[in-house]
């Protein structure tokens, strides 16, 4: 005769199987969340980087607080630009601030 005790754990000697098949969505769900938000965001931040970094004279830019003006004075090393938004009016801006170039200026002058 077998007792209800060994006919129940019979059925479980293949453990870790199952504990593998139970983890297969949660991995999934990492995957599916890099190709779908990290790597993206990823991309952008390096795009964004690479726009900033070659900001030029005479280029039209849009700050993030909605601020466009043409930028007149660029320092490679600075991590501050000179926009003018107004006729003779000209603010300093920090380079990570700008969100947008729209117009391309004058090419970099030789040294």
């Amino acid at each position: 005769m077998i007792t209800p005790a060994f006919a129940q754990g019979a059925g479980s000697t293949g453990g870790g199987a199952e504990i593998a098949i139970q983890l297969v969505p949660f991995v999934l769900i990492f995957v599916i969340m890099y190709f779908l938000i990290l790597r993206p965001q990823q991309r952008k931040l390096k795009d964004h980087q690479t726009m900033i970094k070659n900001v030029r004279r005479e280029d039209t830019v849009v700050t993030n607080g909605g601020i466009v003006g043409r930028v007149t004075k660029v320092a490679d090393d600075a991590s501050e630009i000179e926009v003018e938004i107004a006729p003779n009016v000209r603010v300093k801006v920090v380079r990570s601030m700008i969100s947008e170039v729209r117009v391309k200026g004058a090419p970099v002058k030789a040294a």
